[in-house]
């Protein structure tokens, strides 16, 4: 029995490089903050990484729909890959990070001074950052997931659809989608790193007569060779090595 529900042939899920937020271990959120200059090397690399597994060794699937959170450091990193293609970088507000709320901007030992016991229950996933107007973890995964959705069948198995955004969208996203319940929520997988991706394969099944469709992990924390041959939040070595 043929597939008669369209959806592209895989989703590649791909975190932004390193800012100076990040180097700082200071939430950003939603807060724009541009790749620094480890984040644009981290973000070359991988981008040609991308090329080589899944334009040039996937002839097959011959085109490529690429859509990117509107955040500059998503957007940034989405155009490393698409520009030498030349390809459109569509970009959708829904692939956004989680908002921290007041939070955005500081670093866990200034909210650690400032808030104590609300830090404690966010370190113990209690949730003490929903007093201070972050956004509920499930409600990033479900925006995300729709937003995936909508994507995903907006292409036929002609095409890899090359999602670029943030860490926590990506891993709520995932738990959303893979139906993974976890308490407390979505701490089933463990974060993703700066440039590096996850992979989704769809599965049609029926269900009587009745086509469904789910998606598999096929990769998670995937990232350009040179990443596992040094230290990937400090890459002044591995620029030597090269």
């Amino acid at each position: 029995m043929a597939d008669s529900i369209q959806t592209v042939n895989s989703i590649i899920l791909v975190r932004h490089g390193r800012t100076g937020f990040n180097a700082q271990h200071r939430l950003q959120g939603q807060i724009e903050q541009p790749l620094d200059e480890d984040g644009l090397w981290q973000v070359a690399q991988t981008a040609r990484a991308l090329h080589t597994l899944y334009v040039e060794h996937a002839q097959e699937v011959p085109k490529q729909l690429v859509v990117s959170s509107d955040l500059n450091r998503a957007l940034d990193t989405a155009h490393q890959f698409a520009d030498p293609l030349k390809l459109e970088v569509h970009t959708d507000p829904a692939f956004r990070e989680r908002s921290y709320g007041d939070w955005e901007g500081m670093s866990r030992e200034e909210i650690q001074s400032k808030w104590p016991e609300d830090f404690t229950l966010w370190q113990h996933l209690e949730g003490g950052e929903l007093k201070h107007h972050a956004e509920p973890l499930e409600d990033v995964g479900q925006r995300g997931a729709a937003a995936l959705q909508h994507w995903a069948t907006s292409a036929g198995a002609d095409t890899n659809l090359f999602i670029f955004a943030h860490g926590t969208l990506i891993e709520t996203l995932l738990h959303t989608v893979l139906d993974i319940h976890s308490t407390p929520p979505c701490t089933s997988l463990v974060g993703m790193r700066n440039a590096h991706w996850a992979r989704l394969v769809p599965l049609h099944y029926y269900n009587g007569d009745d086509e469904q469709l789910k998606w598999r992990l096929s990769e998670y924390n995937r990232g350009p060779a040179i990443a596992s041959t040094g230290d990937w939040r400090d890459v002044t070595p591995l620029k030597a090595a090269i």
